[in-house]
């Protein structure tokens, strides 16, 4: 199946992260959420019903973003990606990438970050 939801550049204030700095200032973490799901029948009879609504992917991931402080971002990926999962039987496949804009690491870089692809056990 090659059909995708996607909902890219989502932009989150945290303070999620190893480092004390991280914790203590926070930073803003840029999320891009990939669901694989059967689009034909959406397509077919344009009923939301029919689709998974990103709307409400959305509040999915604000809601594990903006909520307790974790350190590493394979753990906010995981929690995004099983939230998802079991809350959307639609979903095949979740890929949750993360990224840190502004790291307190040195050097000159656009961001680091992770992307993990889970499938959905339901399926």
């Amino acid at each position: 199946m090659s059909d995708i939801i996607f909902l890219n550049g989502l932009e989150f204030y945290g303070y999620h992260g190893a480092l004390e700095a991280e914790n203590d200032l926070g930073q803003i973490f840029t999320v891009n959420i990939e669901l694989k799901v059967d689009l034909k029948r959406a397509g077919e009879t344009d009923n939301v019903e029919d689709t998974v609504n990103y709307g409400e992917v959305y509040e999915d991931v604000k809601a594990v973003m903006e909520g307790d402080p974790v350190n590493l971002l394979e753990h906010l990926a995981e929690l995004i990606a099983k939230r998802i999962n079991s809350h959307y039987n639609r979903v095949v496949e979740t890929t949750v990438n993360i990224t840190k804009q502004n790291p307190p690491i040195p050097g000159h870089y656009q961001g680091v970050g992770i992307e993990i692809v889970r499938e959905n056990d339901q399926w």
